[in-house]
C-alpha cells in the first residue's frame, strides 16, 4: 500500500481537533445570531431611532469661554526696599511678608470666582432668575454653578466656561465672571501687598493712638514738673534705650507672626528668638549702667522731673515705631497699587458659533452599541431556554429556577 494512502496518515491531531472545535462554535454563534436575527438588529434599530428623536428634542447649548491669567506672587519693591533697612526694623519687613504670604495664586482666585458673592452679583446683573426659570435664589445659584466650569490648568492659566441656551448669554456670563473677580479683588487683600498694607494700617492706628497719649503725658508732665537738667550724653542714652525698646517690640511682633505659620522648631524662628534675647540683654546692660537710662522704671520714678525722662524717652519710643510703621505702610500702599491691574484676560469669551452639545450623532451610536449588545445577551439566553426545553432534566430545572424567582 502507497505511503501517503496508509490509515494513520488520516488520523486526526490535536491541532487540527481543536481547529474544528473552534470553527463548529464559532459557527454554532452565527447560527443563533442568524435564527434570533430580529432581535439582533431590530432592537438596535428602534432603540437608535428613539435616541435621534430624544436627542433633536434636546435644546442646543453653547459655552462662552474666557482664560485669565491671574497675578503671580513675586518678590516686591517694598521688600526689597526694607530688607536694606536692617538693624531694628528690617525684621519687621520679614513679619509681614513671611507671616502674611498667601497661598497658590490659582487656588485662591478660582475659589473666589465661586464664592456666593459672586454669584449672587451675576445673578442679579443677567436676571438669571427669568433665564434660568427658578423660583428660589438658591435653586439659581445651583443652576449657575452647574452650568459654570471653572478650573485653573497647570500652566498657571484659569479657565472659565458657561453653558447656555443663548450664545449671548453664555458669554457674557463669563466675561462678567473676569469683571466680578476683580471687584472683589479690591475689596479682599488678597495679594501679598495688599494683606502688608492691612497689617501695617492696624499697627499704624495703634501705635498712633498710643503717640498721642505719650506727647499728652509728656506734655502734662512738663507743665507740672518741668525736665530734669541732662546733658546731651543723657539725652543720646535715652535715644538709645527708645530705639532698643523699638527693635524689641519689632522682634516680638515678628516672632508673634512667624508662630502663624512655622513650628517651635524652625530655624528661622530661633535664630529670631535669639536675637531678640541679645537685643534684651542690651537693653538691660545699658539700663543698669546708666541711671538716665533707667528712667522710666519704678525704682528710678519720682514726684521730680526725672519722672519726665520716662515719660520723654516713651515718646521717642513710639516716634520711632510709628516712622518705621509710616515708612512700611506708604511702601506696601505702592505695591497694591502697582498688583491692583495685574489680572488679565488672555481670552476674552466672544459668541459662540457653533453648539457645544448636545452630540446628537454620539448618543444615537453609543445608544445603538448598547442595544445591540443587550440584544445579542437576550438572543443567546432565549436561544439557551429553547434548548431547556427541550431536554427533560434542563426543563425541570428550568422550572425550579422560575419557581425560585417568584416573588409568591
Amino acid at each position: 500500500m502507497p505511503e501517503q494512502l496508509k490509515p494513520e496518515n488520516f488520523r486526526e491531531t490535536p491541532q487540527s481537533s481543536h481547529a474544528a472545535d473552534d470553527e463548529v462554535s464559532l459557527l454554532n454563534l452565527l447560527i443563533v445570531l442568524a435564527k434570533h436575527k430580529r432581535i439582533v438588529l431590530g432592537i438596535p434599530f428602534v432603540v437608535a431611532i428613539a435616541a435621534a428623536a430624544y436627542s433633536l428634542s434636546l435644546p442646543n447649548i453653547y459655552t462662552g469661554t474666557t482664560r485669565v491669567l491671574p497675578p503671580q506672587q513675586s518678590a516686591s519693591a517694598a521688600s526689597a526696599l526694607l530688607s536694606q533697612l536692617g538693624g531694628a526694623f528690617g525684621g519687621l519687613a520679614g513679619a509681614a511678608g513671611g507671616a502674611l504670604g498667601i497661598r497658590n495664586p490659582n487656588e485662591l482666585y478660582v475659589g473666589m470666582l465661586k464664592s456666593r458673592t459672586v454669584a449672587d452679583n451675576l445673578i442679579s446683573r443677567f436676571d438669571l432668575g427669568k433665564g434660568y426659570e427658578g423660583s428660589r435664589l438658591s435653586d439659581v445659584r445651583k443652576r449657575l454653578e452647574s452650568a459654570s466650569t471653572i478650573a485653573a490648568g497647570k500652566d498657571g492659566i484659569i479657565t472659565i466656561e458657561v453653558n447656555d441656551k443663548d450664545p449671548k448669554r453664555a458669554a457674557e456670563v463669563a466675561n462678567a465672571y473676569v469683571d466680578e473677580l476683580m471687584k472683589l479683588t479690591k475689596v479682599l487683600a488678597v495679594t501679598e501687598a495688599s494683606q502688608r498694607r492691612l497689617f501695617f494700617e492696624r499697627q499704624l492706628l495703634q501705635v498712633k493712638d498710643n503717640l498721642t497719649a505719650a506727647e499728652v503725658a509728656a506734655r502734662q508732665g512738663l507743665q507740672k514738673g518741668g525736665l530734669a537738667q541732662v546733658d546731651a550724653q543723657g539725652r543720646s542714652m535715652i535715644e538709645v534705650t527708645a530705639r532698643l525698646r523699638a527693635q524689641i517690640s519689632a522682634k516680638e511682633v515678628q516672632i508673634g507672626s512667624m508662630r502663624t505659620f512655622a513650628a517651635d522648631g524652625n530655624p528661622e524662628l530661633q535664630r529670631t528668638q535669639q536675637e531678640l534675647e541679645a537685643v534684651r540683654r542690651e537693653l538691660a546692660r545699658i539700663e543698669g549702667s546708666s541711671p538716665v537710662a533707667a528712667v522710666g522704671k519704678g525704682e528710678a520714678s519720682g514726684p521730680t522731673g526725672l519722672d519726665n525722662l520716662g515719660r520723654l524717652r516713651d515718646l521717642k519710643y513710639y516716634e520711632f515705631l510709628y516712622e518705621l510703621l509710616a515708612k512700611q505702610y506708604e511702601l506696601a500702599k505702592i505695591d497694591e497699587a502697582k498688583d491692583a491691574t495685574v489680572i488679565q484676560v488672555m481670552d476674552k469669551a466672544i459668541e459662540p458659533d457653533r453648539k457645544s452639545r448636545p452630540q446628537r450623532a454620539l448618543i444615537v451610536i453609543l445608544t445603538a452599541l448598547a442595544a445591540g449588545f443587550l440584544a445579542v445577551i437576550w438572543a443567546f439566553i432565549k436561544e439557551a431556554g429553547e434548548r431547556a426545553r427541550q431536554n427533560p432534566e434542563q426543563a425541570s430545572r428550568l422550572e425550579a429556577l422560575r419557581g425560585y424567582l417568584r416573588w409568591r
